[in-house]
């Protein structure tokens, strides 16, 4: 089977488009991209697809090279006749911005032009030159990053209006394709730079599980690839059945049925869960550590208590979880801002960005990353909070002697704009027990990990799950 056929398999396979339906290609001037722009114009001048034009994204992100990479794509276009959209965006500027990844905010502008693009076009799809080689470069790295059953389905053929006619091809296919084609390319540089996670299991882990466990590997993590997506879509199908008797919507609230999504299976609890946190988190990242606690908190949480995700706030109401919008995080907290910490346990805040754990230690010493402190002589349950009007500290070296909590900070030389929202972990009398991050209160300090006594920790949340 030729190449071009091979392609027309995988669009039909995957109803990719209509017969005699109009394509944009996705065209950054790279080898793959090239040979995909070709073999949908060979594919054109079957009568089976129309290619509407091709569009160029410039992420602004390699300088010069960026730049001729926009002027290749621009001739080539030109060359074979084909309508060009150009666009371009700084990429960085966005990244520091929202204080998301490079790669991420790359992603994000790229696939906002490519769906304007394809709209001025007037495209039915986005046609874009993800090969079998990808998928098996994405299978690998989500599984190195702890990724579950709906991550490791990677690359899909067909996305909204983005299709991937390349997907099963390898990236050797299309070398050779290119090379019989006598077609020319631009060359990314950054590709080869290991210190990039993807290149590194590109050139050196691909290569070597190739060569001393599994010939024909591609092909392998490929097929794992598509079964995860099997299993997802099933999966999916019925957490959405689950959901509408599980969670009611509003536009202000989510509300979640407790018992319901208690009883279901691990399975599709965590899928309805996170449904439901993405309702109120809008473009924030909802990951498997936000749904593991919410269903923790689902099955455990008391009536009245609360718990911090991603743009929202959980309410627990007995036999019923309510998320709404949080609450103004100004000066005055209220009493649903204070959030039970049970021993062992974990308040994750997803302003500023951190949680904070407690654990009896049973005489092992302190482990893992993040900042933490021993604690001894606490009575009762503890909470974190934020601060009050009036609250006082007790800081060590004082004697015992307590201080306005507003002058400590101030004393540490504490930015404003953080005061307000640095947790405060207190006992059951509401006595400040720690400034996370900054003090102990006098007194409550233990010189060393030994039974009774309490480690508390704090960690930055942050990462892809």
């Amino acid at each position: 089977m030729s190449l071009t056929d091979s392609v027309l398999r995988t669009i039909r396979r995957y109803d990719m488009l209509p017969a005699g339906g109009r394509v944009a290609v996705a065209l950054s001037g790279g080898p793959d991209s090239v040979a995909l722009l070709h073999l949908l114009r060979a594919l054109e001048t079957r009568g089976e697809l129309v290619v509407a034009g091709t569009a160029h994204f410039n992420h602004q992100l390699r300088g010069a090279a960026s730049d001729e990479d926009e002027a290749f794509c621009r001739a080539l276009a030109s060359e074979l006749g084909v309508p060009l959209e150009v666009g371009s965006g700084d990429v960085r500027t966005l990244a520091r911005a929202e204080k998301r990844s490079i790669e991420d905010a790359a992603r994000r502008m790229r696939y906002e032009f490519l769906s304007h693009a394809a709209h001025t076009l007037r495209a039915d799809a986005v046609a874009i030159g993800h090969s079998r080689d990808d998928q098996a470069e994405t299978f690998l790295l989500r599984l190195l990053r702890g990724s579950g059953t709906r991550g490791l389905g990677s690359i899909r053929p067909k996305a909204g209006i983005v299709i991937r006619p390349l997907l099963e091809i390898n990236r050797a296919e299309l070398r050779q394709f290119a090379a019989a084609e006598g077609l020319t390319f631009r060359e990314d540089a950054t590709n080869t730079d290991v210190a990039i996670p993807r290149n590194r299991i590109r050139h050196e882990l691909l290569p070597y599980l190739e060569r001393e466990f599994t010939a024909g590997i591609v092909e392998v993590l490929a097929r794992e690839a598509a079964l995860a997506q099997d299993d997802e879509d099933k999966l999916e199908a019925e957490a959405v059945e689950k959901a509408a008797s599980t969670v009611l919507s509003t536009t202000a609230s989510v509300r979640i049925d407790a018992r319901e999504i208690g009883s279901l299976h691990p399975a599709l609890a965590s899928r309805v869960a996170r449904r439901a946190l993405q309702q109120m988190a809008g473009e924030r990242f909802v990951g498997f550590e936000h749904v593991h606690r919410f269903l923790a908190f689902v099955r455990a949480g008391a009536a009245g208590q609360a718990m911090s995700l991603p743009g929202q706030q959980a309410v627990h109401h007995g036999s019923t979880v309510l998320l709404g919008s949080e609450p103004d995080r100004g000066r005055t907290v209220s009493n649903l801002r204070r959030l039970s910490l049970p021993v062992p346990g974990e308040v994750v805040l997803e302003r500023p960005g951190i949680a904070v754990s407690a654990r009896w230690t049973d005489g092992m010493p302190a482990s893992g990353s993040g900042e933490s402190v021993l604690i001894k002589g606490v009575t009762g349950a503890l909470a974190v909070r934020f601060r009050s009007p009036g609250d006082r500290f007790d800081p060590p070296g004082l004697g015992g002697r307590s201080k306005k909590l507003q002058d400590y900070l101030v004393d540490r030389k504490v930015a404003r704009a953080d005061r307000d929202v640095l947790p405060l972990v207190v006992d059951d009398t509401d006595r400040i027990v720690w400034v996370v991050g900054h003090g102990v209160a006098e007194g409550v300090r233990a010189p060393e990990a030994s039974p009774g006594v309490i480690l508390l920790k704090v960690r930055r949340l942050g990462g892809e799950v």
